[in-house]
C-alpha cells in the first residue's frame, strides 16, 4: 500500500460540512486535503443543462448504488434487502455533494429541539414511553445562534423575520442578509388562507439569491432567474449557495486545500487513542493508499460517516435489545404531510426557485399543548413554488382515471391550476429504528453494507394524520378552491417513492459518551483527533430541513478543530 505525504487536517467528503471545516482551516495557515468519492464540478460544468430525464429521473448527480448501498428492513426479524434504485431518499456523489442539489431551504431549528428531552419531561412527563429515546444535544440555542449566523451570512439567505421568535425562543442576532425572494400569486393565496386559520406566517428562509450578493469571503452570488431547476440541480446561473460557488473556490484560491476525487475512504486507522490517517481506494486505477493526517473529518453522508465508523470498529455499536452502545442509535427519518388543491384558475406553476415560499410555525415544535395529543413536537406548514417540471409533476384531482384518455386531458389541464400544501414533521428516536452492518451483503470493496431497520411508529402516524388534517383545513381556504386531495395517511415504511433525503443520527452527539458518539465541538469520544459532522449529530429530526443545523454544526466543527490544532482541550 503507497503511503502519501501527511497532511494537517484531511476531511472525508468535499460537501457543506467537508468545505466549511476546510476553509476555516486554510484560513489559520493549516494544509487540508479533502478526499471525495465522486468527481470534480464546478458551476461551469452545468451551463445549459436543465435537463429534467438526466437529473430529475435518472438521478445525474446522485450515488451509484451499483458500487455501495443500503440495506433496508422495517423490523428485527426481517431479512434487510438492498437499496437498488433511488426511491425514499436520495444519496448525493461529487465535490459538493447535496450542497450542489438542494433546494436551499435554510430553517435554523428551535431551542426546543437542542433540550427536547428535559423540556417535554418537564411538560408532560414520559409521555412517550421508554421505548422513544429521546436526548439533549449537550448544547443549547444560544450556543449554536452564532454559528447559524456565520452560516446565513455564508450562503446569503435571503428571509423575513419569524412573527412567533419570541414564543419559539429563536432570536437573531442579525438580519437576514438579503430580502426575501419575490412574491407570487400562488404564496399570496396561500397566506391569506393561512391566516383565516388564525396562523402566522412568513417568507421561507433561501438560500435562492435575491440579489446580487458578496459573503463575508468575497464569494459573489447572482440573482435567482426563477427557472423551477432547484432539487437535484445544480444551478448555472450561481445564484444557489453551494459549496462549489462559495467554500470550495474561496480554500483552493489559498494554495493550502486540495481534493483528490474519485477517492473512496474504506477504514479510519487508529492507533491508540489517535487516528493516523484513512485507507482509501482509487476509483480509477483501484489501488489502495494510505492517507496520513494529524487531524481527520468524517463530513460525508450521514449513512457513510456511520458505516466508516463502523468498519474502523472506532466506538460501541448500538445494541436495540440491551440498549447498550451508541454508534447507529437514534436514526431519524421525517415526516411529511400536505395535500393538493385544484383550481380553475391558471397559475405560473412551471416558474418557481427552491426556497419560493411561505411558512408557519404554529404547529412546530412544542409551541401548542400536545396534553392530549398522541406525539410530540410537530411540523413546519408551508406552501412553495418551486416550480414544476413536466415529466414528474403531474397533479390530478380525486376520481380521476389512471390512465388513457381522460387521464390526459387532466394532467394537461391541471398541470398550471393546483397548489401544494405541506407540512414538514418531525422524527423522533425509537429503540428499534437504528442502523448497524449487514450480516450478508457487501459493498464493492468487499466491505459490509450498512443496514438500515427503519419503519414508522406510532408517534409517527399519529403526528401524519394530525397534520394532513391541518393542511386540508389550510387548502380549503384558499381562494378559488374547487377540490383537494389528500394524501394517504402512512402505515409502514417503504423505500418507494421519494420522501425526503432528510436522514439523521448514527453519530450523535451530546456532553456524556454514555448517550452520543461525539462531543459537542464533534470530536470523538474515543478517538481525539477524528472528528465527525454532519445531520448524523442530530438527537432526533425537527420539523424543518437539515442544511442550516449542518452548516452551524460545521463552524463549531472548525473550531473544534482549531483548538485541538492548537493543543487546547475540547470540553
Amino acid at each position: 500500500m503507497k503511503v502519501l505525504k501527511k497532511v494537517d487536517v484531511l476531511t472525508v467528503g468535499a460537501g457543506w460540512a467537508g468545505s466549511i471545516v476546510a476553509l476555516e482551516a486554510v484560513k489559520n495557515g493549516l494544509e487540508v486535503l479533502s478526499l471525495e468519492r465522486g468527481g470534480m464540478q464546478g458551476i461551469e460544468n452545468f451551463q445549459h443543462l436543465h435537463d429534467e430525464w438526466r437529473y430529475g429521473v435518472n438521478y445525474g448527480l446522485m450515488q451509484d448504488l451499483s458500487k455501495d448501498t443500503v440495506t433496508v428492513r422495517n423490523t428485527l426479524e426481517q431479512r434487510a434487502l438492498p437499496y437498488r434504485k433511488m426511491g425514499s431518499f436520495l444519496l448525493g456523489n461529487g465535490v459538493g455533494g447535496a450542497g450542489v442539489h438542494w433546494n436551499g431551504w435554510t430553517f435554523r431549528f428551535m431551542p426546543y429541539d437542542f433540550k427536547i428531552k428535559t423540556h417535554s419531561k418537564k411538560r408532560y412527563g414520559n409521555k412517550l414511553g421508554d421505548e422513544y429515546l429521546l436526548e439533549d444535544w449537550g448544547i443549547s440555542y444560544q450556543e449554536m445562534e452564532p454559528y447559524y449566523d456565520r452560516f446565513e451570512k455564508l450562503c446569503g439567505i435571503a428571509g423575513q423575520s419569524n412573527p412567533l421568535e419570541k414564543e419559539l425562543g429563536t432570536f437573531r442576532s442579525s438580519p437576514y442578509p438579503q430580502k426575501p425572494l419575490e412574491n407570487t400569486k400562488i404564496l399570496k393565496y396561500f397566506d391569506e388562507a393561512a391566516k383565516l386559520c388564525g396562523l402566522h406566517t412568513y417568507r421561507m428562509p433561501a438560500a435562492n439569491s435575491s440579489t446580487s450578493y458578496t459573503n463575508p469571503d468575497s464569494a459573489v452570488l447572482n440573482p435567482c432567474q426563477y427557472c423551477a431547476f432547484c432539487e437535484r440541480f445544480a444551478c448555472e446561473y450561481n445564484a444557489k449557495a453551494s459549496p462549489i460557488s462559495t467554500t470550495i473556490p474561496v480554500a483552493m484560491n489559498t494554495g493550502r486545500y486540495s481534493i483528490r476525487t474519485f477517492a473512496n475512504v474504506t477504514k479510519v486507522v487508529k492507533k491508540g487513542d489517535k487516528a493516523v490517517g484513512v485507507e482509501f481506494v482509487d476509483l480509477k486505477t483501484m489501488q489502495t493508499y494510505f492517507q496520513p493526517a494529524d487531524i481527520v473529518v468524517l463530513s460525508s453522508f450521514v449513512l457513510n460517516n456511520a458505516k466508516i465508523l463502523m468498519v474502523s470498529q472506532i466506538g460501541q455499536m448500538y445494541d436495540p435489545k440491551t440498549g447498550n452502545g451508541t454508534l447507529g442509535k437514534n436514526y431519524c427519518y421525517q415526516i411529511n404531510a400536505g395535500c393538493e388543491a385544484f383550481f380553475d384558475e391558471q397559475f405560473d406553476t412551471f416558474m418557481g426557485a427552491g426556497a419560493l415560499g411561505v411558512a408557519s410555525d404554529d404547529f412546530n415544535g412544542d409551541n401548542f399543548d400536545h396534553s392530549k395529543l398522541d406525539f410530540l413536537h410537530g411540523a413546519g406548514l408551508y406552501c412553495v413554488q418551486s416550480g414544476n417540471r413536466p415529466v414528474q409533476y403531474r397533479p390530478v384531482p380525486e376520481g380521476t382515471p389512471s390512465f388513457g384518455l381522460e387521464y390526459k386531458k387532466a394532467v394537461n389541464y391541471n398541470f398550471t391550476r393546483s397548489i401544494y400544501v405541506g407540512a414538514q414533521g418531525a422524527s423522533l428516536p425509537y429503540k428499534y429504528n437504528y442502523l448497524d452492518l449487514d450480516p450478508t451483503y457487501k459493498d464493492a470493496f468487499g466491505l459490509p453494507l450498512l443496514r438500515m431497520t427503519y419503519n414508522f411508529t406510532s408517534q409517527d402516524r399519529a403526528l401524519h394524520r394530525y397534520f394532513i388534517d391541518k393542511t386540508a383545513e389550510i387548502a380549503k381556504k384558499l381562494k378559488g378552491v374547487k377540490s383537494i386531495k389528500k394524501e394517504a395517511y402512512i402505515t409502514d415504511y417503504s423505500v418507494v417513492p421519494y420522501q425526503t433525503s432528510h436522514n439523521t443520527g448514527g453519530t450523535t452527539m451530546g456532553s456524556d459518551p454514555k448517550i452520543s458518539v461525539v462531543n459537542t465541538y464533534l470530536q470523538h469520544w474515543d478517538c481525539e483527533n477524528l472528528f465527525v459532522v454532519g445531520a448524523g449529530n442530530f438527537q432526533h429530526n425537527s420539523g424543518y430541513n437539515p442544511t442550516d443545523t449542518v452548516g452551524a454544526l460545521a463552524y463549531r466543527c472548525a473550531e473544534g478543530v482549531l483548538k485541538y490544532h492548537k493543543g487546547q482541550k475540547l470540553s
